[in-house]
């Protein structure tokens, strides 16, 4: 049965074993690495179906949006059947590779990343790819990455034009020093909704990531580029400047001046040097973390919350998503707080809000048809539904719903408080009135 493997691997990756900086032996090595892709849209549908091709033995790829029409000229994996179910990207892409690839373990969880469960995802993986579309996101990928000293492959596209950096921990600064707290592609930068976007600039970027990518596990660190890059696809241009070394006070890249003792660990793959805090000053580094951004240290122990909470999404696990107790602040929801739940996603029609993941999706769509909706999608994942002004919600099961078509913010609040809100729900059997 091994001899059986090994020979169909020779078969299948026999092309790339030929390409002498990779060869036998850096395909063993994608053969046993474990690679994060976080969002599975344009960039990170590229970026794992790259991954999974090139022989990465496990795959991890966290999404938390659904396929729209709006998708398919870009986002490679996915197909007119995905849309009209409206299933979400991570389920559709893991059934997609799994179908390229079947010797792959791909591991698919429908969720929001944020600073509850970013360390967590990226705990036991050796490179992370970026394939998001929002600063904060990113920053909290950076954060997790420069904690564990995972190499993050930052990618970025807006128009016929994009960025790609590898940032190595020790070798180069964090995300956060090097762009400040908000990366472009931010709430008021350049975005795929303001500026267009077209699909050969998602995969020149996609492919200068996946590179990159390549050298880092296959061990060819000296032909890491070590810069930042530019491309446009429509006008043709490549800009590359050299990227900083890290900054001594910065807790994530620096470790320079923090109550913290380090120790350095071979890396089993790629040639890297990890960064580990030693377990008995992880308090002083988490403070001294939550003094340099302003604001309170979150969250429970990270490296608990995959196990314990954050569970793949598979066609037998419905509920695939987060568990109440670590993913969101539902409990803490009010009326008086559900602006700050308000989030912008990729451009200005699209907001996200928590909701209690209590409630079924069953009863959810109860709810929202006597308040006068129109079900539009139903499956164990999602359930979408339209209202009489045509604007769209979706609710997924993990207790989060999207709200599309409002324009502004103001509406969306107006639509969360009307269909979504406490208030909303326990009036749910009385008779929606022109809303």
């Amino acid at each position: 049965m091994l001899r059986e493997a090994e020979t169909e691997a020779e078969e299948r990756y026999s092309r790339q074993i030929r390409f002498a900086p990779i060869g036998a032996q850096g395909q063993r090595r994608l053969g046993e690495a474990s690679v994060l892709v976080v969002g599975a849209g344009a960039l990170g549908a590229s970026l794992a179906q790259h991954m999974v091709r090139a022989g990465v033995g496990r795959l991890r790829l966290v999404d938390r949006d659904y396929v729209e029409l709006s998708n398919l000229h870009r986002q490679t994996l996915y197909d007119e059947e995905d849309a009209e179910a409206a299933l979400p990207k991570a389920v559709a892409a893991a059934a997609k590779l799994r179908r390229v690839n079947g010797r792959a373990r791909i591991e698919a969880f429908v969720a929001d990343v944020d600073r509850r469960n970013a360390e967590s995802l990226a705990a036991d993986v050796d490179l992370v790819l970026d394939g998001t579309d929002n600063a904060a996101t990113r920053l909290l990928l950076s954060d997790a990455c420069f904690s564990r000293g995972i190499p993050l492959v930052y990618g970025g596209v807006a128009g016929s034009g994009g960025m790609t950096a590898l940032l190595v921990p020790g070798d180069h600064c964090c995300l956060r020093c090097l762009l400040g707290e908000e990366a472009p592609g931010g709430e008021d930068g350049p975005t795929c909704d303001t500026l267009g976007v077209i699909s050969p600039a998602v995969e020149m970027v996609a492919a200068l990531q996946a590179a990159e990518a390549l050298k880092a596990l296959t061990g060819n660190r000296t032909a890491l580029r070590g810069t930042w890059l530019t491309v446009d696809a429509w006008h043709f241009s490549v800009k590359e400047w050299q990227l900083p070394t890290p900054v001594e006070r910065c807790p994530y890249c620096g470790w320079g001046e923090l109550p913290v003792a380090v120790r350095r660990e071979p890396a089993e793959h790629g040639g890297f040097v990890r960064l580990s805090v030693n377990g008995g000053r992880a308090k002083e580094r988490d403070e001294a973390k939550a003094a340099f951004l302003g604001d309170a240290a979150e969250g429970a122990g990270a490296d608990t919350l995959l196990g314990g909470g954050l569970r793949e999404a598979t066609p037998e696990n419905a509920s695939i998503a987060n568990s109440p107790r670590i993913t969101t602040e539902n409990a803490l929801l009010g009326d008086e707080r559900e602006a700050a739940k308000l989030v912008v996603l990729c451009g200005r029609d699209t907001f996200q809000v928590a909701l209690k993941p209590s409630v079924s999706l069953a009863e959810w769509r109860r709810r929202l048809v006597a308040a006068g909706c129109a079900i539009t999608a139903d499956n164990r994942y999602l359930l979408r539904a339209s209202t009489a002004a045509d604007e769209r919600i979706v609710i997924f099961a993990e207790g989060r719903a999207l709200i599309q078509g409002a324009g502004e913010s103001e509406r969306a609040m107006d639509i969360y408080r009307h269909y979504l809100s406490d208030e909303t729900r326990r009036e749910a059997d009385e008779p929606s009135v022109g809303f």
